[in-house]
């Protein structure tokens, strides 16, 4: 009985189609993965997700009560001069030589930076940090892990 080489043996998976895809590997999710909780998420920081009772990070999930949290800015301001402030110094060159060069002291400020976020419960830790454009978002960064810490003090 000659046997088909295109056709996989028992317990082989067949061969893919794409020469880019893998097969998808069937199993069951770690035994040490800890149990996914259904609940609504009532803050978000960033990658981090808190529901009523647990902590959900990239890391790993672990309980909302007990749990401490610091918050770190790290964020500055730069002084640049705006694209339009350069055009119009280069454009009134030809009509107001000297005048026009006054464009190129026009600054604008711009805030860069993140807010470092710690949680941490007992061994465990985690660090998010978030991407700010001025101080309304470090603000509301500091508000949701106001709020947060209210809850895990429950």
């Amino acid at each position: 009985m000659a046997t088909d080489p295109t056709m996989p043996m028992p317990g082989q998976f067949p061969p893919p189609t794409d020469p880019w895809s893998a097969p998808a590997l069937p199993g069951p999710p770690p035994a040490s993965a800890p149990p996914v909780d259904a609940g609504v998420v009532v803050a978000q920081i960033g990658e981090i997700g808190v529901t009523a009772t647990t902590v959900h990070t990239p890391a790993g999930a672990f309980p909302l009560a007990g749990s401490t949290w610091q918050v770190s800015d790290f964020w500055h301001t730069e002084q640049k001069t705006p694209t339009w402030a350069v055009v119009m110094a280069i454009a009134g060159f030809c009509v107001l030589t000297v005048f026009s060069l006054f464009f190129l002291l026009v600054k604008e400020t711009i805030y860069r930076g993140t807010v470092q976020v710690t949680v941490t419960n007992g061994q465990r830790q985690y660090v998010a940090r978030i991407p700010v454009t001025g101080e309304p978002q470090v603000q509301y960064v500091h508000q949701q892990v106001n709020y947060v810490r209210s809850l895990a003090a429950l």
